[in-house]
């Protein structure tokens, strides 16, 4: 993975879908026009931790659950730091508020993920309980992901979680489905991309 800063960009996801090519990551301490999921925008403080990566699609993980496979590896770094996070389904890590976002995109069979993690600021939100640097966060997370989990292993670990934590998250009826998705009242949901 090429690893490529920006002390401020206008969004680290932008830059890699009009710059389409594998396994590159873009990172910054700051975006001025961030995006979140379902077309809002990530607006972040200046220091906390903003990076995509792009990777070229393959079958280890079902599309619809690339926000859960990349999100819950990040979580269980930032656990072994010792921090308190927890993944709130589909596609967030929480403490009383959220503090990281994920996206995922598919462009011409590559992937793109984009991630925001408040590690030292946040903006009515939470920021992250322990005091790591962002790039030893971005190296350690690379070194995870590089080992190439599969979506069971993955799954397995998150699964557990899912039904420890979903009554905190309002999601006391739903049922973790093996693709990633939930039904609730026999409706299948499926993780945003």
């Amino acid at each position: 993975m090429e690893i490529i800063y920006f002390k401020e960009i206008e969004s680290t996801q932008k830059y890699l879908l009009n710059n389409l090519k594998p396994n590159i990551c873009i990172w910054s301490d700051y975006q001025t026009n961030g995006i979140g999921s379902r077309g809002r925008d990530w607006q972040g403080i200046r220091g906390n931790l903003f990076f995509s990566f792009s990777l070229k699609k393959s079958d280890n993980v079902p599309l619809q659950s690339l926000s859960i496979y990349y999100m819950y590896q990040l979580k269980q770094l930032l656990n072994s730091y010792g921090s308190k996070v927890k993944f709130k389904w589909p596609n967030d890590l929480y403490f009383k508020n959220k503090v990281a976002g994920i996206i995922t995109n598919l462009k011409n069979g590559i992937i793109i993920v984009g991630i925001g993690l408040n590690t030292k600021y946040s903006n009515g939100f939470d920021k992250l309980d322990v005091d790591i640097d962002n790039e030893t966060i971005l190296k350690d997370y690379f070194k995870l992901v590089s080992q190439n989990k599969s979506w069971n292993e993955v799954f397995e670990e998150y699964k557990n979680e899912f039904y420890q934590t979903k009554d905190e998250f309002n999601l006391s009826k739903a049922i973790l489905n093996e693709d990633g998705s939930i039904t609730i009242n026999k409706e299948r949901i499926y993780s945003l991309r």
